[in-house]
């Protein structure tokens, strides 16, 4: 069975991050999400919400061969534990490709045997970022477009909050 790791922030999943799976997903027998613990950004979600985010997305999306997992430490090192072979990197814009390729090298150096597999979001999907979410959401806009109602919901409630 070939696994491949979706490893990210998630803060919060968008339909640009469902695009990527649901394409990986028919690409892989087994998909991975791993929903980072240890980041340097600053999170509006818990990563407990973040995972339940993800299981939501997946249940309603019918992605059976996916899972959803936390993870801290090198990425790399998580696929190993899992014997993954490959990692699943989105791509939005070139400006994405330069941070990823050098990832991708170094993950290549020290795993020679996990490929990375850069998938090209669709263009309607390609100036979505979970940064630009959380400011209109913050701001009281609608992402309605950008992310399922579940995660708008969630969005609404947490900025309600604080």
């Amino acid at each position: 069975m070939k696994t491949a790791i979706y490893p990210g922030t998630f803060d919060p999943v968008t339909y640009g991050h469902l695009d990527i799976l649901q394409r990986a997903s028919s690409l892989f027998d087994q998909i991975i999400v791993a929903v980072a613990s240890e980041t340097n950004k600053n999170t509006l979600f818990t990563l407990e919400e973040r995972v339940a985010l993800w299981q939501h997305e997946i249940t309603s999306n019918s992605c059976g061969n996916v899972k959803v997992l936390t993870f801290s430490g090198l990425t790399i090192e998580f696929a190993r534990q899992n014997q993954a072979v490959a990692l699943i990197r989105g791509l939005r814009a070139l400006s994405d490709f330069e941070y990823e390729f050098q990832l991708a090298l170094m993950n290549k150096n020290m795993a020679p045997d996990i490929e990375t597999v850069f998938l090209m979001t669709q263009s309607q999907f390609s100036f979505i970022s979970s940064t630009a979410i959380k400011l209109v959401s913050s701001l009281k806009g609608s992402v309605g477009d950008f992310v399922s109602a579940h995660v708008e919901q969630q969005l609404k409630d947490k900025y309600q909050t604080q």
